[in-house]
């Protein structure tokens, strides 16, 4: 037999391995290898995009438009703060000592390939229901960990599955504690509550409904299946990872000389802080205080005090951190100013009036889950999208007599719904796994598919 007869021969045998869902996202895989930039030259062309339909689709003038970019690079810094801590208390939380020895004991728990993949998943899902931040974070930390173990008991795991298993936890992460468009809604004097007559809607009624949470187990119980079918299986191409995750641990402990040092090497310092942290939420709480994206925050900031050992570890910690928030921090500028040009130009307002014009209160939700699917694919900011798109969707469903709450959560869906083709959230998760966002899309994208389906079900149901 030649050479190249070898070759086809290895070529077709390849061609059959796996299950027929993972045969069939084969191409797709080798589409988005060849063809997806970098998550920032993906905000840069988005950019491009957004002007040239706003050129076409309104009548504002290309000077308008760079205005409206210029000042919307700016226009949520405020809200860019609650992101960047949101993600770097996470980051720092889910590195401090416990938990890590927890994610170490975690990693053990997997004793073969296709238990990991949903393993890594459910975990990542209710570390995102906790929140988003912490969500991403384990799931990368979670997937090194299972996948080192994994190595040395033998196991032959396909690593940047591990990784996108650990990603798709994310689907559910506008459905919990940490879900910005609700907790805006529950906020007096936000632009949720300007938008709903100056009322609030407690996040009973949207995060914490018995439909949404129902809706949340059925989510994470249909992508676990989907990843499942869709999981290399032996005999497949597999790319391991077999550097051992704890060798990365920052320790951040220093020589004790001076009596500074030993200020900073207390504990002590730390945990009388965090204290106060806590005191303050409970007082807060205790006299009828609202949760909020600040209070979330504080929440996480008082945890990692009690967890962290000493002034030094928390500062070795948040260094850490920082390197995964930068490029974050150097994109959401960006899309700001993609907001700023949608809602300038009109454009957010043609996409959702188009999809108003055709609906009834019953395909209201869906309809609108839709259209924030979409406007998320532009917008990856859960709270920047409720900003432009809320109000106006919020007004939309009151004429047709929509629950407000309905409408809330059914943009929510919409915002972490294309978040699994979308590579901005993705940042930081793929910074500490090494990989890149094609890596993972052939198996977001069957994700995105799952996790639609229930989400258009339950928007449906919720207003029949």
């Amino acid at each position: 037999m030649s050479s190249t007869d070898s070759r086809s021969s290895n070529t077709a045998a390849k061609d059959k391995e796996g299950t027929p869902i993972s045969r069939a996202m084969r191409p797709l895989n080798n589409l988005v290898e060849r063809f997806i930039p970098s998550a920032l030259v993906f905000s840069i062309l988005l950019t491009f995009i957004v002007v040239i339909l706003a050129l076409f689709l309104t009548d504002t003038p290309p000077t308008d438009l760079m205005l409206h970019w210029g000042d919307g690079l700016a226009g949520l810094l405020d809200f860019i703060t609650q992101m960047a801590l949101i993600l770097l208390f996470g980051h720092i939380l889910a590195n401090t000592g416990p938990v890590r020895r927890g994610l170490a004991f975690l990693g053990s728990v997997p004793q073969s390939e296709l238990f990991a993949y949903v393993f890594v998943f459910l975990v990542a899902a209710i570390a995102s229901l906790i929140t988003w931040g912490l969500g991403l974070i384990v799931g990368a930390l979670l997937a090194r960990e299972v996948a080192y173990q994994g190595a040395q008991r033998g196991l032959k795991l396909h690593f940047p599955m591990l990784v996108a298993s650990g990603f798709c936890g994310f689907i559910v992460w506008h459905m919990g504690y940490s879900a910005s468009g609700p907790l805006t809604a529950a906020t007096e004097d936000s632009f949720m509550a300007e938008a709903l007559g100056g009322e609030t809607i407690p996040l009973s009624q949207t995060v914490f409904s018995g439909w949404n949470m129902i809706a949340a187990a059925v989510t994470i119980i249909v992508v676990a299946l989907a990843l499942y079918l869709i999981a290399p299986r032996k005999g497949d191409h597999i790319i391991e990872f077999t550097a051992d995750a704890r060798q990365e641990v920052v320790d951040g402990q220093e020589e004790v000389v001076t009596p500074a040092d030993r200020i900073d090497a207390s504990r002590i310092v730390t945990l009388l802080l965090g204290l106060m942290v806590v005191t303050y939420l409970v007082l807060h709480f205790a006299q009828g205080g609202t949760l909020t994206l600040n209070t979330v925050n504080w929440s996480f900031l008082g945890l990692i005090l009690l967890l962290v050992r000493n002034p030094f570890e928390l500062i070795a910690l948040t260094k850490n951190a920082a390197s995964n928030v930068g490029e974050i921090l150097l994109q959401f500028p960006l899309y700001a100013g993609i907001l700023g040009l949608m809602e300038g130009s009109g454009l957010i307002q043609i996409f959702s009036e188009a999809i108003v014009a055709v609906s009834n209160p019953v395909t209201f939700g869906v309809l609108a889950f839709l259209a924030a699917g979409l406007v998320n694919f532009f917008v990856p900011s859960g709270g920047g999208q409720f900003a432009v798109q809320g109000p106006i969707m919020l007004s939309a469903g009151a004429e047709l007599n929509v629950d407000p709450e309905i409408t809330i959560m059914a943009v929510s869906y919409g915002d972490q719904w294309t978040n699994m083709i979308q590579p901005f959230w993705a940042l930081p998760l793929l910074a500490i796994a090494g990989l890149k966002m094609r890596d993972l899309l052939g198996y977001t994208t069957i994700v995105l598919i799952a996790s639609g389906l229930v989400f258009a079900a339950t928007l449906l149901l919720v207003s029949l």
